[in-house]
């Protein structure tokens, strides 16, 4: 079973001849799950937008407008925010999660492979855009791939014949 490339650009990361990441998960190969990932048919996000009143009580009407103006703030926040900084947190995020599962009891060994897939496509596939913090980044995808696979390890030999139980 093939496994698909994280692809973060035009540009082919994975096939014969190039290198490839070291993905703790698979994937059968069929197209993606969401048709917002294929290039082109993201949806179009109006900054137009105004709130509707029609039938609505005063009291209402100004919790919508505030919460209009709160969300009209963040989003200046974020497009004055570098796009760098957004991702690396992003991916700091999914990191979390993976140590997340990582360290349930019992372990969630296909979430947490997941989360590091999803680190390794951003991490790997955007490399040296990502910023100052793309080495770290790399390391830090490293240790979690070890984590795993110690992990994975422990529960194979717990789960061996004559394992010592208890």
């Amino acid at each position: 079973m093939a496994r698909r490339p994280c692809v973060a650009s035009s540009t082919r990361t994975h096939g014969p001849g190039l290198a490839r990441g070291g993905r703790v998960g698979t994937s059968d190969g069929s197209g993606p799950h969401f048709a917002s990932v294929v290039a082109g048919t993201l949806p179009r996000v109006s900054t137009n937008h105004t709130p509707d009143h029609d039938g609505q009580h005063p009291d209402e009407q100004a919790r919508v407008e505030e919460a209009y103006a709160a969300m009209q703030q963040a989003r200046a926040r974020l497009a004055d925010t570098p796009v760098e900084i957004m991702v690396q947190n992003h991916v700091m995020g999914l990191y979390e999660l993976a140590a997340i599962h990582l360290s349930a009891e019992p372990p969630r060994l296909h979430d947490a492979a997941l989360a590091i897939d999803a680190v390794g496509c951003l991490v790997e596939g955007l490399g040296p855009r990502l910023g100052e913090e793309h080495v770290t980044l790399t390391e830090a995808l490293s240790n979690i791939r070890l984590a795993f696979v110690q992990i994975k390890g422990l529960i194979a030999e717990d789960d061996a014949p004559g394992a010592p139980r208890g």
